[in-house]
């Protein structure tokens, strides 16, 4: 089959493009409002984009009634910070609970029954029982116009300046075991996975090495 997005003329029941770019991470967003509310929310609009310096993104789209900002949007282009917290098979009613569309001054940790902890660079908190955090400050933002106002989509660009990793998801050899984390990801419709098997592929050809450090995420003054 073939349609054009602008017509949306597929003929499906349920439009497929969401089901096309998959499995996509979930970047549970932490973010404190100018007033000092805290706002939790997932995005699986996310991903990241660099390792040296390290950079990720998260997109959020118009709120539906009104059009304006999400508020881990607004937050994070009003304070410049936020944290990217590790969604998990574990916790995923939790993360549930938190995309729901609250107003502003409801704290959807609270909401969802998670403790919070401190960060070490930026003032929003974190996901006690999140295995990995990512605190990041706001590099950009970019608008990307839609079709209606409630189409707007702003990517929020951050780049990372610290990372927690929790001790007991580490393996003897120093990586991350991705297998006991078991992160979340986004499949489209009302379908969602988790990671339940991994395996091993090795570059082949010219430069292989080389690109080995690249896979790696090692940065260029670290090799030598």
């Amino acid at each position: 089959m073939f349609y054009e997005t602008d017509k949306d003329n597929h003929g499906l029941r349920y439009n497929p493009y969401k089901s096309v770019v998959v499995p996509r991470p979930i970047g549970w967003v932490s973010t404190i409002s100018r007033d000092g509310v805290p706002n939790l929310a997932p995005y699986s609009q996310f991903n990241n984009l660099g390792y040296d310096p390290p950079y990720v993104m998260f997109s959020g789209a118009a709120l539906p009634d009104n059009g304006r900002r999400k508020d881990s949007v607004r937050n994070a282009t009003d304070t410049g910070e936020f944290v990217i917290n590790m969604a998990t098979w574990e916790l995923r009613e939790a993360v549930n609970i938190t995309s729901q569309l609250a107003d502003p001054e409801i704290d959807e940790a609270e909401l969802a029954g998670l403790e919070m902890v401190p960060s070490v660079l930026v003032k929003p908190k974190r996901v006690a029982a999140s295995p990995v955090h990512l605190e990041c400050k706001l590099h950009s933002v970019i608008a990307l116009p839609g079709n209606d106002f409630t189409g707007v989509h702003h990517v929020v660009i951050g780049r990372v300046v610290g990372v927690h990793i929790k001790d007991d998801v580490l393996t003897a050899d120093g990586k991350i075991d991705v297998l006991k984390v078991r992160p979340l990801a986004r499949l489209g419709y009302q379908d969602y996975t988790s990671v339940e098997s991994v395996f091993t592929m090795l570059p082949t050809g010219p430069k292989a090495e080389e690109r080995m450090l690249g896979l790696e995420g090692r940065p260029n003054r670290s090799r030598s």
